[in-house]
C-alpha cells in the first residue's frame, strides 16, 4: 500500500507585470490558504515521505508556507521542472521514478495535472462524494490523498485507488473560498 498526497499551488496573483507565468507569486489570499492548508495537514497527521515539486515560484512560495504549517520544516522538496503544468499522464511517470522506500509521497504543482490525475487514479463510482467534488473542481491550496493499492511505485495507474481525504482552503475558512478576495 502506498499513499499519494496532491497539492495545487495557493492563489497567485496576476497583478504584478510578471513576463513569465513561471515567476507569478502568490497574493495575500493565497498565503493565508497555504497556512491553512498546512495547519489542517498537521492535525490530519499528514507525513510524506518524499516531496516532489514543481519550481514555479507559486509552488515555491506555497510549500514555504504550508510546510512549516504542516509541521514538515525538515522536509527538502525534491524540485522537478517536468512537474510545471504537466498532464496527468507525465506526472505518472515522475511518481513511477519515486523509490519504493518511500510509502507516502506528496507531489506539489498545478492543474489541471492534479486534477486529471485523481480523475484517472480513482474509479467513478455512485456516491462518492469526495471524488464527485474534485470533478467538480480542484482549487488552489487544495490537498488531496489517495491510498493506492501497490506495492511498487511503477504501478501506479495498475489498480483502482480510494480518495481518503479533500480538504479545500473555503471548507477551514469561509473567506478563502472562490468569492472572496
Amino acid at each position: 500500500m502506498k499513499t499519494l498526497s496532491l497539492l495545487r499551488h495557493a492563489k497567485s496573483g496576476w497583478d504584478d507585470m510578471i513576463e513569465r507565468d513561471f515567476d507569478r507569486p502568490l497574493n495575500g489570499k493565497g498565503q493565508r490558504a497555504a497556512q491553512a492548508i498546512g495547519t489542517a495537514a498537521m492535525r490530519n497527521g499528514l507525513a510524506p515521505d518524499w516531496i516532489i515539486a514543481s519550481p514555479a515560484v507559486r509552488v515555491a512560495e506555497t510549500l514555504a508556507i504550508f510546510l512549516p504549517a504542516a509541521g514538515l520544516d525538515g522536509q527538502e522538496p525534491h524540485w522537478d521542472r517536468r512537474v510545471y503544468l504537466a498532464s496527468s499522464a507525465t506526472l505518472a511517470e515522475l511518481i513511477r521514478e519515486t523509490p519504493d522506500s518511500v510509502g507516502h509521497l506528496l507531489l506539489a504543482g498545478h492543474n489541471p495535472g492534479l486534477e486529471d490525475m485523481i480523475l484517472d487514479l480513482v474509479p467513478d463510482l455512485d456516491g462518492d462524494a469526495l471524488r464527485d467534488a474534485v470533478e467538480e473542481k480542484f482549487p488552489t491550496a487544495a490537498l488531496a490523498t489517495l491510498e493506492l493499492d501497490i506495492d511498487h511505485w511503477n504501478a501506479v495507474g495498475d489498480a483502482p485507488s480510494r480518495l481518503i481525504r479533500f480538504i479545500r482552503p473555503r471548507d477551514l475558512d469561509p473567506s478563502l473560498g472562490p468569492d472572496n478576495d
